[in-house]
Parts: structure tokens; C-alpha cells; sequence
């Protein structure tokens, strides 16, 4: 047997990886799980200070790493990150939709500034981003945009039906990137994470009742962790998923197939 060696299959060394909402939670480890696959990382978010720390404690690690301070859910400011990379030479080669937001209310109490802020931020931001990222990577004739999904991109719950409808609309986004730009090179697909411990799901984890329900109803009877997304990332990031498109893989210990 000769002796191991990485697949190259895996190896995004060269790229450079977008990450947004990456100073944390799931952002955060699938940025990180990139970078260990080679990737230069660009990590973003709202607030300068919260990026600039989170930039220093990865590249403390031996991570490469810009950032990109910018509201995802703005066009003018999103143009103007992507303006602002072509300046500098920046070239995005992996774009991954990640930054997303959660209220949680009963829609009969519902307003609409909550309802449009959830869904601006959960799925108008990734068509923004995806758009501006594929004018770049279709002269080039390659890309990968990776979007995060939900369970309940195919699964609905009480209280969070904006969520839902974004998370919902991811999937569809997707298969839309897919079919308009395959053809150039661009693969565009989506993870649907299942519960996953994470700052955003602090009250559910803190709530006995609804821990007892997501272990029981998830067959392998625990929630995820973040690290556990960036196999599903480093491959739909990496020249091994080259022929998939428009694919929203779930990691979810098994929730979404059993009754």
C-alpha cells in the first residue's frame, strides 16, 4: 500500500473563500475548516471591532486572513465590498452565504418591518452576493457559491415562519444559481445544518423540554456541532463536487428522513 497523501480532490490551496457572518458560530468553523484545506479566508461581518478580533484570534492560529466589515442584507454596501476586492486584486473563488438572523414571534403578531428584515438578511442577501460574486467568476469560467439552508428549508415550525420562507427561498435560490450558471463553470449548492449548538440557539439549548424533543426526534439523538458542517463545505468548496449543482445536502444526524 503506498503511503497516504492528501486528495488533491479536497485541496482549495490558492482560493480565496468568502465567509459571511464568520466571526462566529457556524461562519466561523466552516471559515476555519476552509482554511485548513488551503483556503486564503475573507471573513465578514457587521461590526469592525467584532471582525478585526475574530481576524486576529484565526490568524493566531496560522490562518490567512482579510476582512470585510459590510451589512450582507445592503446592496450599496455589498457592491461596494465587491468594488472594493477588485481593487485590491481580491479574487472571490468559493462564496459562502452564511450570515442569517432568527425571530422568533407567532404571525398573527407578526410586524412587517421583522418579517422583511429576516427574510432581507436570510435570502435577499445571498441573491445580492451571489450576483455580484458570479459576475466575477463567470469571465473566469470557474466558482463555488456554497448557501446555508435549514431544515427548514423543507420543514416548517410555529414562531419562526419568516425564517422558514428565507431558508425555504435558499433552496430554490440555489437551483436558480445552478441553472443559470453552470454552463460557466459555477457550482452553486446549499447545506441545510440541522439543531446545531450555536449562540443563535442558546434559548433552546437552555430549555429542557425542547433539548429532550430535538434529541429524541434527531436519530442520532444529540445536537450537531459546528465543525461538524465543514466536511459537507470543503467538498462542495473542492474540485471533488465539480458535477453537483443545485444540491442542498443536510446535515442533520438524520432528522429530516424519519418520521
Amino acid at each position: 500500500m503506498p503511503d497516504a497523501k492528501p486528495n488533491p480532490l479536497f485541496d482549495i490551496s490558492g482560493k480565496t473563500a468568502l465567509v459571511t457572518g464568520s466571526s462566529r458560530g457556524l461562519g466561523r468553523a466552516i471559515a476555519e475548516g476552509l482554511g485548513d484545506a488551503g483556503a486564503r479566508l475573507v471573513i465578514n461581518g457587521r461590526k469592525a471591532e467584532t471582525v478585526k478580533r475574530a481576524a486576529d484570534e484565526m490568524r493566531a492560529k496560522g490562518y490567512e486572513v482579510l476582512e470585510a466589515v459590510f451589512d450582507v442584507a445592503v446592496e450599496e454596501e455589498v457592491e461596494g465590498a465587491f468594488a472594493r476586492f477588485d481593487a485590491e486584486g481580491i479574487e472571490i473563488d468559493i462564496l459562502v452565504n452564511n450570515a442569517g438572523i432568527q425571530h422568533r414571534q407567532l404571525m398573527v403578531e407578526l410586524k412587517l418591518a421583522d418579517w422583511q428584515r429576516v427574510i432581507d438578511t436570510n435570502l435577499t442577501a445571498a441573491f445580492l452576493l451571489g450576483r455580484e460574486a458570479a459576475k466575477r467568476m463567470i469571465p473566469r469560467g470557474s466558482g463555488k457559491v456554497i448557501n446555508i439552508g435549514s431544515l427548514t428549508s423543507d420543514l416548517a415550525r410555529r414562531t419562526v415562519t419568516p425564517y422558514t420562507v428565507a431558508k425555504g427561498g435558499i433552496k430554490m435560490l440555489t437551483k436558480g444559481m445552478a441553472a443559470e450558471w453552470a454552463e460557466h463553470g459555477i457550482q452553486a449548492n446549499a447545506i441545510g445544518p440541522g439543531y446545531m449548538v450555536t449562540e443563535m440557539n442558546e434559548a433552546l439549548l437552555s430549555d429542557p423540554e425542547f433539548d429532550a424533543w430535538v434529541k429524541g426526534r434527531t436519530p442520532a439523538k444529540r445536537w450537531g456541532q459546528p465543525d461538524e458542517l465543514v466536511g459537507a463545505a470543503v467538498f462542495l468548496a473542492s474540485p471533488a463536487s465539480t458535477y453537483v449543482n443545485g444540491q442542498l445536502i443536510f446535515v442533520d444526524g438524520g432528522m429530516i428522513s424519519v418520521l
